[in-house]
């Protein structure tokens, strides 16, 4: 039996061309709350977390030509980008799902939205389906981040 595995869906990541009007489906046509807006320099995107009880939807705009969700939205269209499962420990949790043929985009997690660490399993070993991996900040150790 695995000694770690993740604990919910933290959020589902969408692929937006412009995130100022995705933001207002959700939240005033949805009636959703907006938790915050970032931007996340190592990914070029800005991101917006709109909460629906304990999931997240994080929506994505490229910054960048060179952005993942810029190449994503290119090749197939504004939608669903990823799903993020949480896990209480990112680094393991890589360990365990590599030791199982699963490939991965990511080999050690990285600084995410929020300051989580997050890494991203590769959808040709998952179904064809982007899983993203995150630990949130609040339980992240000096040592794991060091």
């Amino acid at each position: 039996m695995q000694e770690i595995k993740p604990k919910k869906i933290n959020h589902i990541g969408i692929a937006v061309r412009d995130l100022e009007s995705s933001i207002q489906l959700y939240t005033n046509v949805l009636g959703l709350n907006l938790i915050g807006i970032e931007t996340v320099e190592s990914e070029k995107v800005r991101v917006a977390f709109i909460e629906i009880g304990e999931v997240k939807i994080e929506l994505l705009e490229a910054t960048s030509p060179e952005s993942p969700i810029a190449k994503f939205i290119e090749k197939k269209g504004e939608g669903i980008h990823h799903i993020a499962f949480e896990t209480e420990n990112c680094e393991k949790q890589l360990k365990i799902v590599k030791e199982q043929g699963i490939n991965l985009i990511n080999e050690v997690p990285k600084i995410g939205a929020h300051g989580s660490l997050v890494a991203f399993l590769h959808p040709n070993s998952t179904n064809k389906v982007l899983i993203e991996l995150c630990q949130p900040s609040s339980s992240i150790s000096r040592k794991e981040v060091e």
